[in-house]
């Protein structure tokens, strides 16, 4: 006799996120600082982020920050990169430099009792970088190699074409610099986009973890006091859509197409954000999504389709990304289509959303139940102007969202006929 299927118990009710109260101050520089006693692990986490992305790069300078940060690594006027690496080392870390779309940012996660020598190093880094020019060609091959890499990929290509369709003449349209662009940068091109970018003006410092804040904030006084103080960013505003709304990128006898399909949508410091990721989530962005359900697990027609939200200050994209088999194109997106329209003419049920919704909310609490997850959630607020509230009260407002509300965010903003399409395939 078979043993009947045993349920899974219900899903429980998802907890606020709660973050022990930040301390903040600015130095008289324009510095902010926010300091987070977090967790028990004898650890801190430092993270500086300033505003010398890609976002601020001029036409002709794509991936000059990135250049610009990777020299960051090649020591101080008192210290090789070697020794700079080797002391980090020894206070249990490293040193961690990334240049994004909207931030760079530069940091370490080390042993509590070294919290302090890491911020005055760190500080070391960033105003008294060496940017020496033996290291600069050694840098521009790797960047190279890596623009060689990711352009021989459909899927970087694909982004590419999209990100340039979407957002025009705007650093977010530029994804890749040209070759002959990349090869021609200079050591002074390197240093005067530090010089104008990495000031306290323009950055931010987060410290998350056990630490002794009176020693931590002194050495914050100490080290970065005298760090110019700079202009704060211009914000950068993308021009309108242009009228181009498809791209067919040739891939001869590729085995299967790379499809972007999105458009622009609201940015996280406007009302409908947070419906809007819930949207997301049921739509494509979740492996129980409908999209998936749909041209993965009914059709087969690929792997694992994902739809995200990708957001910048003023301005966020919506994407569905899919590789599928090259004869199910058209099919896949087919389907595709035929989830966003039933989305906007019809609301979920009450069972479907709230799973979608309990999945959110628990992601999130996991998201920032590290000192680099609360940090990232903090400089994401700032970054966007979200206020001290956003944190705290996410869970409680992805809960909020209603099925009717779901349809309505699908049917003001997922707009077919104002979407761009890019496939790259073999045309035939």
């Amino acid at each position: 006799m078979a043993q009947e299927k045993q349920q899974p118990p219900p899903a429980g009710t998802p907890k606020d996120f709660t973050i022990p109260t930040p301390k903040r101050f600015t130095l008289p520089n324009g510095l902010p600082v926010t300091l987070v006693p977090f967790g028990q692990v004898p650890k801190v986490t430092i993270r500086l982020v300033v505003a010398a992305a890609n976002l601020h790069e001029n036409k002709d300078e794509v991936w000059l920050a990135d250049l610009t940060g990777s020299l960051l690594r090649e020591g101080t006027a008192s210290m090789t990169g070697e020794a700079v690496a080797r002391t980090f080392a020894s206070m249990g870390g490293e040193l961690d430099i990334t240049v994004g779309p909207d931030t760079a940012s530069i940091g370490s996660e080390v042993l509590s009792e070294q919290g302090a020598e890491a911020i005055r190093l760190i500080a070391d880094v960033v105003q008294r970088p060496k940017l020496p020019e033996t290291e600069i060609g050694r840098l521009k091959a790797d960047l190279l190699r890596n623009l060689s890499i990711q352009r021989s990929t459909p899927q970087a290509v694909a982004q590419e074409k999209f990100a340039e369709l979407v957002y025009g003449d705007h650093p977010y349209g530029r994804v890749f610099p040209q070759e002959s662009t990349l090869k021609a940068y200079t050591i002074d091109q390197v240093r005067t986009f530090h010089r104008s970018h990495y000031t306290a003006a323009r950055a931010r410092l987060y410290v998350a973890g056990v630490f002794d804040a009176a020693a931590v904030e002194a050495a914050i006084r100490e080290a970065f006091s005298g760090w110019e103080g700079g202009t704060k960013p211009e914000p950068r505003a993308a021009p309108p859509a242009g009228s181009t709304r498809f791209a067919l990128l040739e891939r001869p006898s590729a085995p299967q197409s790379t499809i972007f399909l999105g458009l622009r949508v609201p940015s996280p410091s406007q009302k409908d954000w947070i419906a809007l990721q819930v949207t997301n989530a049921l739509l494509g962005g979740s492996f129980g999504s409908r999209i998936t359900s749909n041209i993965r697990e009914q059709k087969g027609y690929t792997y694992s389709p994902s739809g995200s939200i990708q957001a910048h200050p003023g301005q966020a994209h919506w994407v569905e990304v899919a590789d599928v088999t090259t004869n199910v194109t058209g099919a896949a997106l087919k389907e595709i289509f035929f989830e966003i329209d039933r989305l906007r003419k019809e609301p979920p049920t009450a069972a479907e959303l709230r799973g979608i919704q309990n999945n959110l909310a628990g992601i999130f609490v996991l998201q920032n139940a590290s000192r680099a997850g609360v940090i990232s959630r903090l400089a994401f607020v700032d970054l966007h102007g979200l206020g001290d509230d956003y944190l705290t009260a996410y869970v409680k407002r992805v809960m909020a969202v209603t099925p009717e509300e779901v349809r309505r965010i699908a049917d003001a903003y997922l707009t077919p006929d104002k979407m761009v399409l890019v496939v790259v395939g073999d045309t035939k």
